[in-house]
């Protein structure tokens, strides 16, 4: 195991009635800033909980923070910030929200007037004003973590940063009721993703981190079924919301080596295209396990045994059984696996390849997937 250091700052409140304990949680004192997307709070009673529980304080609103959020949009809302004052932010809504929330409260926290971009671009926010969230969809772990994924409309990219955690994130489960399918669909993919991106690596680093990572998987090909039967059921949809928290908050990841080049591979597909995040990771992930399945030939025979139960024939097989396992989980969550069914073509391989090469991009484990890795990937799954 490497030598690490853990801190997550960020109270988690969860559970039914929480959004209630906002009143307590942000001090009256401070002028506030509620970030929505585009108005599903209002559908499924999550704004008029806020609205109830900060009857007593000072607070604006901005909405219009999209899905993967937008550099242009958080310029308006820093803008409306800074107009106002603002001093905590409250993201209200999925991932998206909070990331975009992140880059208006790094963006206001700093020293000097400066455009969000720079932020992004430097890929570290070393100062933010406060800033928290009630989480309404199970994806991302940006209510738990420092990180955030910004895309820019003019020159379509997407980068990610850096920065402050949430001071707190409320999650009540009955909050995704009203979640279409398929965003469950996308944000199940979402979280398996996160979690094999920090364990299928290296093996033998860290037994606690193993069975952890297993752990998550194992509940999400559990409850994965039993959320298409029954979206409503609470104890289900806690165990997602609590498996996205815990697929990115930092924890798994202690003492090992890390992957992430399908999610540097994703958001160049999300930038280029519009897909969403999690279908994209649907395509990419089991592609990226047949191209590196040498590289990673321990780890997925682990993951065979232990996720899948995969314990007959040769080593070969079993490992082409747990890809052709995992290819089936995201089939099965109705996402497609294929970039002809998302009806991506060559224009876009080839200007991944060259945007990798261009800008010296080798990520992975390894450090090995670049440009031609990332082609040699994405023609896996045409």
């Amino acid at each position: 195991m490497k030598n690490f250091v853990y801190q997550n700052p960020t109270k988690l409140v969860f559970g039914k009635g929480q959004i209630a304990k906002l009143s307590e949680l942000i001090p009256k004192e401070k002028k506030v800033m509620i970030t929505f997307g585009g108005g599903s709070v209002k559908k499924n009673g999550v704004y008029d909980q806020v609205a109830t529980a900060l009857a007593g304080h000072q607070y604006i609103e901005f909405w219009g923070i999209e899905p993967n959020p937008s550099v242009e949009t958080v310029r308006e809302a820093v803008a409306l910030g800074r107009e106002h004052g603002v001093d905590f932010l409250l993201a209200v809504g999925g991932g998206s929200v909070l990331d975009g929330t992140k880059l208006i409260a790094a963006t206001l926290g700093a020293r000097e007037k400066i455009d969000p971009w720079s932020i992004v671009q430097k890929g570290f926010a070393p100062e933010a004003i406060p800033f928290a969230s009630v989480m309404t969809l199970p994806a991302t772990g940006s209510e738990m973590n420092s990180g955030a994924v910004i895309s820019r409309k003019e020159t379509n990219e997407k980068y990610a940063f850096g920065g402050n955690y949430p001071e707190f994130s409320i999650l009540d489960p009955e909050t995704t009721y009203s979640l279409p399918s398929t965003q469950i669909a996308n944000g199940l993919s979402d979280v398996f993703v996160h979690v094999v991106e920090q364990y299928m690596t290296t093996p033998g680093q860290s037994r606690v981190m193993d069975r952890w990572a297993e752990g998550i998987l194992l509940t999400l090909l559990d409850i994965a079924p039993k959320i298409k039967e029954d979206p409503k059921n609470y104890d289900v949809m806690a165990d997602f919301m609590l498996s996205a928290t815990l697929a990115l908050n930092d924890m798994i990841q202690m003492g090992v080596t890390q992957d992430w080049a399908t999610h540097m591979l994703g958001h160049e597909l999300t930038a280029l295209t519009g897909i969403a995040h999690g279908a994209s990771l649907a395509i990419v992930y089991p592609a990226m396990l047949r191209v590196l399945k040498e590289q990673k030939h321990d780890k997925l025979l682990q993951y065979a045994e232990r996720v899948f139960g995969i314990t007959t024939g040769s080593e070969e097989e079993r490992i082409d059984k747990a890809i052709e396992a995992t290819e089936a989980y995201f089939k099965s969550l109705g996402l497609a696996t294929h970039l002809s069914e998302a009806g991506i073509g060559e224009d876009i391989i080839a200007e991944v390849e060259r945007r990798f090469t261009e800008r010296g991009i080798k990520v992975g484990e390894g450090r090995n997937v670049d440009g031609k890795m990332a082609r040699k990937v994405l023609e896996s799954c045409k």
